[in-house]
C-alpha cells in the first residue's frame, strides 16, 4: 500500500478521542472521515475531515483503506459486517461481537474477504503490562496469572447509557470488561479454556462481579477478577512463576487522573491495526478467542441455574409425595 492509510471512525462515542489523538502521533495513518448520528458529535470535525450520518454512505463515498468501529456493542457485527463486505480492513473495539455466533460469522467473512479484521484490546499496549512481560527472566515458566479489572461502572459510562443495558451491552461486566481481562490473559499465558466461574448479578439482573478460573495448554493456571460496583478503579496483574516468584504491574501505575493510561495504549492499537493492514495479516483470531470465553462464562452460568432449578424441582416433587 503506498502513501499513508486512510482510516475512518464510526461511532464517536466516550471512546473515540482516544482514537482521533493517537492520529498525531502515528506518521502514515490519517484520519480521513467520520460517522455519527449525532450532528453535535460530528461538529468538531466539519471542513477538516468527510463527515457522515450514516456508515453505508461513508462505504460508497469511497476514499478509505480501513475503519475504527467504536458504535454500541450491539451494533458491531452489522456494521462490521456492511464494512468486511466493503473490503475495507476493520478496527473494532471488543467486544467483537455480544453473540459469539456472529462473530464466528464476521471472522468468515473477513477470511473469505482478504480484509483484516482486528480487535481492539487497549490493555495489550499497556506501558506496565509490556515491561512486567519483559521482567520475567529468561527460562522461567509462569505458573499463575491474576488479572484485576474493577471499577464502578457508572463512572466510566458517560453519555453512553448503552453500557447499562444489558440487551445492547451484550450482558455486564463478563460482556464488557471480559475480553480486555482475558485477553491480557492469553497476552501472558497463550490460550486458555474456562474450568471455573461464578457470576454475582444486581437486581435487575445484570452482571455486576465474576471470577473466572482459567487453564492453559501450557498448565499454567489464571484467574480473572471483574466488578462493575467497585468504588473507585483498580487494574492489574499478578504473576506467580514456577520457583515462587511473585511479579505484579499496575495498568494505572504512572497514569496520574482518569483514563490518562489509556492516550499511550491507543497509539499502540491504532499502530498495532496499521501493521496489520501493512503485512495483510489475519488477526481475527484474538478478538473471538475472547468472545469465546464470554459465551462460556454465560453459557456455564445458565447451566448452573438449571440444575439448580432441576434440583429443586426433584425435592418439592419428593416432599410432595410424602
Amino acid at each position: 500500500m503506498s502513501g499513508a492509510l486512510r482510516v475512518g471512525i464510526v461511532g464517536l462515542g466516550v471512546i473515540s478521542r482516544f482514537y482521533v489523538k493517537a492520529f498525531d502521533e502515528l506518521p502514515g495513518v490519517e484520519l480521513a472521515a467520520v460517522c455519527d448520528l449525532r450532528a453535535e458529535a460530528l461538529a468538531p470535525f466539519e471542513g477538516k475531515v468527510s463527515t457522515y450520518r450514516d456508515h453505508q454512505a461513508m462505504i460508497a463515498a469511497g476514499g478509505l483503506d480501513a475503519v475504527v468501529v467504536n458504535v454500541p456493542n450491539d451494533v458491531h457485527a452489522r456494521v462490521c459486517g456492511d464494512l468486511i463486505a466493503a473490503g475495507l480492513a476493520v478496527c473494532v473495539e471488543k467486544p467483537l461481537a455480544t453473540r459469539v455466533e456472529d462473530g464466528r460469522e464476521l471472522v468468515c467473512a473477513a477470511r473469505e474477504k482478504n480484509v483484516v479484521l482486528f480487535t481492539s484490546f487497549h490493555r495489550r499496549y499497556n506501558d506496565n503490562v509490556l515491561a512486567l512481560i519483559d521482567r520475567i527472566p529468561a527460562g522461567s515458566t509462569l505458573q499463575h496469572a491474576t488479572v484485576r479489572y474493577l471499577e464502578m461502572i457508572e463512572e466510566h459510562a458517560g453519555d453512553d447509557h448503552w453500557y447499562l443495558d444489558p440487551e445492547r451491552c451484550g450482558g455486564g461486566c463478563v460482556a464488557d470488561n471480559g475480553p480486555n481481562a482475558f485477553d491480557t490473559v492469553r497476552q501472558l499465558v497463550g490460550d486458555v479454556t474456562v474450568t471455573e466461574s461464578k457470576v454475582v448479578r444486581d437486581a435487575q439482573g445484570t452482571d455486576r462481579q465474576a471470577t473466572v478460573e482459567l487453564l492453559a495448554t501450557s498448565g499454567a493456571t489464571a484467574r480473572v477478577l471483574l466488578d462493575w460496583a467497585y468504588p473507585g478503579e483498580t487494574k492489574d496483574v499478578e504473576l506467580t512463576l514456577t520457583d515462587g516468584t511473585v511479579l505484579s504491574a499496575d495498568m494505572l501505575g504512572g497514569h496520574d487522573g482518569f483514563k490518562t493510561s489509556l492516550w499511550h495504549e491507543y497509539v499502540g492499537v491504532l499502530r498495532d491495526f496499521a501493521a496489520a493492514v501493512a503485512a495483510n495479516e489475519d488477526r481475527s483470531e484474538g478478538g473471538l478467542a475472547a468472545l469465546e470465553l464470554v459465551a462460556e462464562v454465560y453459557r456455564r452460568e445458565a447451566a448452573g441455574a438449571a440444575g439448580n432449578a432441576e434440583a429443586a424441582g426433584a425435592v418439592g416433587n419428593t416432599a410432595a409425595a410424602r
